[in-house]
């Protein structure tokens, strides 16, 4: 098995645990944890060139952060 197996299934744990925080706990933590799982998923994704999930990812990756910076900043 190689490294980013199990990566990606942690990544996506990660991902739906993060959202479950978002809902019902605190969104800042949420989409921390969410950002962490897809940065840990998507070595798997480039590896095996699933480039639709990649830039999926990425495209979701940029809302988050942007999501969490301005939940950090108070707007």
């Amino acid at each position: 098995m190689k490294y980013d197996v199990p990566l990606r299934i942690l990544g996506s744990a990660l991902v739906v645990f993060g959202y479950f925080v978002i809902v019902n706990i605190d969104v800042t933590v949420g989409v921390a944890l969410s950002l962490i799982g897809d940065t840990l998923a998507l070595p798997f994704f480039i590896r095996t060139k699933a480039w639709d999930v990649v830039g999926m990812i990425s495209i979701l990756s940029f809302v988050s952060v942007s999501k969490l910076f301005s939940s950090l900043s108070g707007v």
